[in-house]
């Protein structure tokens, strides 16, 4: 299945699609695309970033562009909504759903809702909205997608937001640590400590500290260290660099000290993680 929205208009594109067909697939290869996978039929298991990913039935996964995802052909079960920056701009759109850095781009691993109750019924309910809209083909349609996707957007984060520690967190707390997120995204190539991120925010460590522990079991040197190891994976897996541009790369003068960060954090030096990777690929 493959369901599309165009608009040469504006280069905008929506699509609702399960992954079960070659043209849906080459999806994956496309690096400007957000994609939004639901395991709404089964279990799934699929690669992101060269990481397993096991969604259990009814687990919604939120992913970016930046995220390679490898999904086989013959997988069953997955329903995904796929678009990109010209149909919805997560940044630009902030101030309506207000999850850049928290749905989208807010750690290394992308943001997993888990569905329960009379919300999995509100979820069907808005799929089968997506899926009568595809089929209604007049000026509005981009304008009515638009709406459903950002209603779709606002439910997903407030129920992550009841799953976080501190389930009662104040917006204005969370929306630092969304920022703190986006700075990361933006600058962990060449800024690696926590004091860096405080200074551009305004806070002390301490107070990022404090309120990473209501948000998560990540303090925020953890959070800082995990995205420089993910990017570091996938440049090994899906790049031609060697380990030196690599490190050079990720703000290390020195090879020797990004072999020794990342065999800390990934278990193995750089060269050994991308021969163990592609000896079972």
């Amino acid at each position: 299945m493959r369901l599309d929205y165009a608009s040469i208009k504006d280069e905008s594109t929506f699509i609702l699609t399960d992954f079960n067909c070659t043209p849906a697939l080459d999806l994956l290869k496309d690096k400007g695309l957000y994609k939004i996978l639901w395991s709404r039929g089964q279990a799934v298991s699929f690669r992101v970033d060269g990481s397993l990913i096991e969604l259990e039935k009814d687990q919604i996964i939120f992913c970016t562009p930046i995220n390679v995802l490898e999904i086989d052909k013959d997988t069953e079960g997955i329903v995904s909504l796929v678009f990109n920056r010209e149909f919805y701009c997560i940044q630009d759109h902030d101030q309506e759903v207000s999850c850049n850095g928290f749905l989208f781009f807010g750690s290394s691993v992308p943001q997993i809702l888990t569905l329960k109750g009379k919300d999995k019924d509100s979820f069907y309910s808005m799929f089968d909205s997506f899926e009568e809209e595809f089929k209604n083909r007049d000026q509005i349609q981009g304008e009515m997608l638009r709406t459903l996707l950002k209603s779709f957007l606002i439910k997903s984060r407030r129920l992550i937001k009841q799953e976080l520690p501190d389930p009662g967190l104040p917006n204005n707390q969370l929306d630092i640590i969304r920022r703190f997120n986006v700075l990361v995204e933006k600058h962990f190539r060449e800024k690696h400590q926590v004091a860096d991120y405080a200074d551009l925010l305004f806070k002390s460590p301490k107070t990022l500290s404090n309120l990473f522990h209501k948000y998560s079991d990540k303090s925020p040197l953890a959070t800082i260290n995990e995205r420089i190891v993910v990017e570091a994976k996938r440049l090994l897996l899906y790049s031609d660099k060697t380990s030196e541009e690599i490190a050079y790369e990720l703000g290390y003068k020195e090879a020797g000290h990004f072999s020794k960060f990342f065999k800390k954090h990934a278990g193995s030096n750089p060269s050994e993680f991308k021969s163990k990777k592609l000896a079972s690929s």
